[in-house]
């Protein structure tokens, strides 16, 4: 059995980790020119049930280090208003982990080399009458499987192809991720699992990544094969605008001092965690969400993750879904290849659990996101 998987983020990887581990050929087309060539984003809350389906797909060995190069996410979630005077509680997070998205993805590339083809944009595919699937790639080339896993995210091409009425919609308003060397000052703005700052005009969402230890010297030491970052821990933070700025900044300086004439008046340690953030590493983010679909019939492509049920970060369930999502497609491709169930029925049973699971989950991030979203 050969599976083709359609996105190389964490999601994608930790399906082909798992699937190498079962003994299955797999191969990964990720569109970008390589696992360095943009900014990845932020911070992730992983919950146990998302960090067990991790530590699942990937190898024993590398279970060590990512513990060494996560960190805790427990304590109270507080919100407080734009003077740091603390309104009320949302309630403890016990048990999280914290992962830098960065980081974890380049520890889920560990072990896989020529498996990965970085340069490989899948924009399609087309069913073979052998009842296998071929892959076809910008490029006019292609690749033949007995499933594809449109596992590219929420603008996913294999999505709109399998489901072409299948509904995205972009959330109004403006989002802003950004990301802030940690200080001992600015630490002490999230005491606990996270702070929700309401002020006029502007919501802040504010967490840790706290590393227990320093990535590049926890593989050096731990797993030497693997290479990861030299990143240092930060402060995440979201600013939720009522309104999109207008006009459209050019760049991160413009958006941060145009955030920074919104937050004039503020705790002096709101505005200095604004004013420290890293250009390289902080962005306009566009929050979607995607409306539930019914099962399709089952055929050789399938969807994980965001390509098939992207969700607002409200419920922090986006990763931890995916990598669900991953361990159990995985589980129900190793009974196949042991020859205990058919692909078919197996790939079936996967996509109902997927998408009912992954649909409650939108659903509940939408009934959360009123606490995060500024009034107008």
């Amino acid at each position: 059995m050969r599976v083709l998987v359609a996105g190389g983020g964490i999601g994608g990887l930790c399906l082909a980790q798992g699937l190498v581990r079962a003994g299955i050929e797999v191969r990964v087309f990720e569109r970008e020119g390589g696992a360095d060539s943009r900014y990845q984003g932020f911070r992730i809350g992983l919950d146990e049930p998302g960090a067990s389906a991790l530590r699942e797909c990937l190898p024993p060995r590398l279970h060590g280090l990512l513990t060494a190069v996560t960190g805790p996410l427990a304590g109270e979630r507080r919100v407080v208003d734009e003077q740091l005077n603390e309104v009320r509680r949302l309630g403890r997070s016990d048990g999280g982990t914290a992962a830098d998205r960065h980081v974890l993805r380049q520890l889920l590339l560990s072990g896989l080399g020529g498996r990965v083809e970085f340069g490989r944009a899948v924009v399609g595919y087309a069913e073979r009458a052998d009842g296998r699937v071929e892959a076809r790639f910008a490029d006019g080339t292609g690749a033949v499987g007995d499933l594809l896993v449109g596992a590219d995210g929420v603008g996913s091409a294999v999505r709109r192809q399998l489901l072409p009425g299948a509904g995205v919609v972009e959330l109004p308003g403006r989002s802003l991720l950004g990301r802030t060397p940690m200080t001992e000052r600015l630490a002490a703005l999230v005491p606990g699992a996270g702070t929700l700052v309401h002020g006029p005009g502007a919501s802040l969402l504010i967490g840790r990544m706290e590393f227990r230890r320093p990535p590049r010297l926890a593989a050096a030491e731990l797993a030497p094969e693997v290479e990861l970052p030299d990143a240092a821990s930060y402060l995440r933070w979201v600013a939720m605008l009522p309104e999109p700025l207008t006009p459209e900044p050019a760049d991160w300086v413009e958006v941060r001092d145009r955030l920074l004439g919104l937050l004039d008046g503020w705790h002096p340690d709101l505005v200095e965690l604004v004013r420290r953030s890293d250009v390289g590493n902080s962005s306009p983010l566009t929050i979607r969400y995607a409306e539930p679909v019914p099962h399709w019939g089952t055929g050789p492509v399938t969807l994980l993750g965001d390509a098939i049920h992207p969700m607002p970060p409200s419920a922090g369930q986006g990763a931890n879904l995916a990598f669900r999502d991953a361990a159990l497609l995985c589980r129900s491709l190793a009974a196949v290849h042991r020859g205990e169930a058919e692909l078919t029925a197996a790939v079936r049973e996967y996509e109902l659990v997927m998408l009912e699971r992954g649909f409650a989950a939108v659903a509940d991030g939408l009934s959360r996101l009123a606490e995060f979203t500024p009034a107008r």
